[in-house]
This record gives C-alpha cells, structure tokens and sequence, in this order.
C-alpha cells in the first residue's frame, strides 16, 4: 500500500468516536488549562508545553498566568521581565517568551484584545506555527482541525492497518475523518490522552482500560511497533544551555564585559581560545537578532545588556 489517502472510514465509526470520549470523559489527567477556553491561558499552556513533559508546566503556567493574567497585561510588561521567567523556570529556548511576549502586544494593538478565532489568522501571531494555531483554535474555540502530534501519530500507526501499513502514512486525513464534526475539543484532548496514557512507547492497554482494543490492529496481531519520536538534542553543552546562561547572567547586572561574561557563563573560558570571544559573539549576535540583548561596542571593548 503506498500510502493511506485511500483510508477509508469504518463501518463502526460511530462506536469508535463514542467509546473514545466515554473513556476520557470517565477518567482523565486534570491540567488547569483543560478548564479553560480562554485562548490566551491556552496559547501560553501551548508554547511552554513545546517539548516538555506536561505534569512539568504546570506550576509554570500558573505562576505565568497569575503574574500577567490577560494579553494587555503581558502586553506592557517588560520583555527582560518575562524572558527572566522563562529563563528561571528552565522552560526550553527563550525566544519562545519572546515570541510570546510580541503576540500579546499584536492582539491588543491588532485585534483590540480580541484572539483571533481560525487557525489562518492565528498564524499571524508571532512564534504561531500550523500546529500551536490549530490547537488554540480546537481548545479555546472547538473550531479546529484534528490536532496531530508524536502521541497521536503513534495511536493511528498502531489502530489502522491503512496508516501501519502506508510507505507514507497520511495521518492528517486518517486523523480529520476520525474526528466528531465540530468537536474539535473533546475529540483531541481525547486521541491525545489516548497517546499518553495508554498508547505509550510502552503500551497499557488493558491496564489504562484503552477504548479501542476491539479495533486496534496492534492489540489484535501482536505488533506495538510505531514510528520513531524525534529525538531532543542534548542540553548540555549545546547553545541552547549557554544562550539561557547568558540571558540569566544579564538579568543580574546591567551590562558586563564580554570576557567577565564568558568567565561566568563557562567554566573553561578563554578569550582566544576554542570556546573564547569569537564562539560568544556569535551566541550574542544569535540572541540580538532575535531581539533579547543589545551588544555594545567601545572602542576594543565589548560589553552586552538585556534590551529593554
């Protein structure tokens, strides 16, 4: 088969989508932003969950959330402000606050502090690619596509034998035509739960009590295989860790020189060595353009600030 485009809706369909969202709606993980539908508090539950384990956002969304409750209030707050948030709770790249941070400021100054509803135009918020867009749209507005993530990838490669099956699975198509129309909601905190809790890279399926072991083609031939989850680059060591060093580092001081800079951010520091001023002033150039520092040249002297 070469792929699934031909995938074609069950005969029990209906028993498919029912059984699901009986399951989740019996029994499910509580995160503060399932209670909601407001697409701010879900817009920031989205990027700070980007690559990180869910149960580890929640304290720092609520202490986000609590601290600029509203896009107008995390529209005036100072940016150093919110990337030294980002930076003290170790919640991934900075640039995502200050994305974050420039999509509050165009919904008020764009759309007068009203969200954009469809997933088109919240593309336009800055740092909102095709899957945070659809997710906001499906959670906060039940007006979404069928959210497709590692997760859900995973369950359709292990129920259908169409995607388990395909050279190039097309699982957009399989995922759109198992959703409940205008469901959007329910439907993807539902395949989604389904993912983490009992479709696992180790699979629970009569312990988490999965609602489509009658149907799985993995649970009836035996085959758990499923498609490779991409791999997260190592931290340590990366740039990734020095870039947030540095922003840490300049939120304690108003400016410093870039050789106390570098002594501070790496141990084995030295000016024209390996890791020395030419390997930091491309970190600082990396964290200027993407507007988070501003790097100030004296003479011979370089020095570099948290913009303002």
């Amino acid at each position: 088969m070469a792929d699934a485009t031909d995938w074609t809706r069950p005969d029990d369909l209906d028993a498919i989508r029912e059984t699901l969202v009986e399951w989740y709606e019996a029994d499910h993980r509580t995160y503060p932003w399932r209670e909601t539908d407001d697409p701010y508090r879900i817009l920031v539950s989205e990027v700070m969950s980007q690559q990180t384990q869910l149960d580890r956002v929640i304290e720092p969304w609520r202490e986000f959330v609590e601290e600029w409750p509203t896009p107008e209030a995390l529209a005036a707050a100072d940016r150093a402000d919110v990337v030294g948030f980002w930076t003290s709770h170790s919640l991934g790249y900075n640039n995502r606050a200050k994305y974050l941070h420039e999509a509050a400021q165009q919904v008020v100054e764009e759309y007068d502090g009203a969200f954009p509803r469809t997933p088109t135009e919240l593309q336009e918020l800055m740092g909102v690619g095709p899957y945070t867009a659809n997710a906001v749209a499906s959670f906060a507005f039940n007006d979404g596509d069928a959210v497709v993530d590692t997760n859900v990838k995973r369950v359709l490669y292990r129920s259908f034998s169409e995607i388990h099956n395909a050279d190039d699975p097309d699982y957009e198509s399989v995922a759109n035509a198992l959703m409940l129309p205008g469901e959007s909601r329910i439907w993807n905190n539902a395949i989604m739960e389904l993912g983490g809790v009992a479709c696992k890279k180790r699979p629970k399926c009569d312990a988490a009590g999965c609602p489509w072991r009658e149907w799985c083609h993995a649970y009836q031939t035996g085959d758990f295989t499923a498609p490779d989850a991409p791999t997260q680059p190592s931290f340590e060591g990366s740039r990734r860790q020095f870039r947030g060093r540095i922003v840490r580092t300049l939120g304690e001081c108003d400016e410093i020189g870039i050789d106390e800079l570098g002594h501070r951010i790496r141990v084995d520091y030295s000016p024209d060595g390996t890791h020395g001023r030419e390997w930091l002033r491309e970190l600082l150039s990396d964290l200027a353009e993407d507007g988070l520092i501003d790097v100030v040249e004296a003479g011979e002297e370089t020095a570099a600030r948290l913009r303002e």
